[in-house]
């Protein structure tokens, strides 16, 4: 009998400047523990880190990037189901090895976006619902995977641009950010679709 796995989508990073858009995809074993979970807007930075680590020793988890450019060409919210599709198809690659260890012969899989736009993807039940990430631990998995990977990218942009500030607000539309754009111009990360 074939078992039914929730998948998780969630993205991070639709709101700021600069930067790229990530995505996690996340499907949790039953023994997962929960309660180190939430939408990762609410966790501190260290409670995400310690979060982050558990997800990748424990879950089935893919990650998704689309960087600047490609979101100026396509606007933000397609590049943002953009790479919750490029998150699925880097977790499938993982799946099988997974099934095998949690000792699942045959599955099919659902799956849960928060907000209320869906990912292109072909062959499976796919479903949006507003604050699925308050709601689902395989949404907020996939929301602080997405967060992590995020920032880390962020803080290596720092070190590359670090009149712009990125390692402390990540490229969000800070007075800081926004202020800087003015007196310097647009980093080489800038989303220039973006008004800054």
């Amino acid at each position: 009998m074939a078992v039914k796995l929730l998948c998780g989508f969630d993205e991070a990073g639709r709101g700021p400047l600069a930067g790229p858009v990530t995505a996690g995809a996340v499907i949790l074993p039953e023994d997962f523990p929960v309660e180190i979970l939430n939408d990762s807007k609410k966790l501190s930075e260290k409670k995400r880190l310690i979060a982050e680590k558990v997800i990748i020793e424990k879950a089935c988890w893919g990650l998704g990037i689309v960087d600047h450019k490609t979101i100026d060409q396509m606007n933000i919210l397609k590049a943002s189901m953009y790479a919750m599709k490029l998150a699925y198809e880097n977790m499938i690659q993982k799946l099988p090895a997974w099934l095998s260890s949690q000792n699942i012969n045959d599955c099919w899989i659902s799956a849960i976006t928060d907000g209320n736009s869906l990912p292109d993807i072909k062959g499976i039940e796919l479903r949006c619902e507003p604050k699925a990430d308050a709601n689902y631990p395989c949404v907020m998995a996939a929301s602080i995977i997405a967060k992590v990977e995020r920032d880390k990218i962020m803080t290596e942009m720092d070190a590359l641009y670090p009149a712009y500030g990125y390692a402390k607000h990540k490229g969000y539309p800070t007075a800081a950010h926004r202020k800087i754009c003015h007196e310097i111009g647009p980093s080489p990360i800038q989303r220039l679709s973006f008004k800054y």
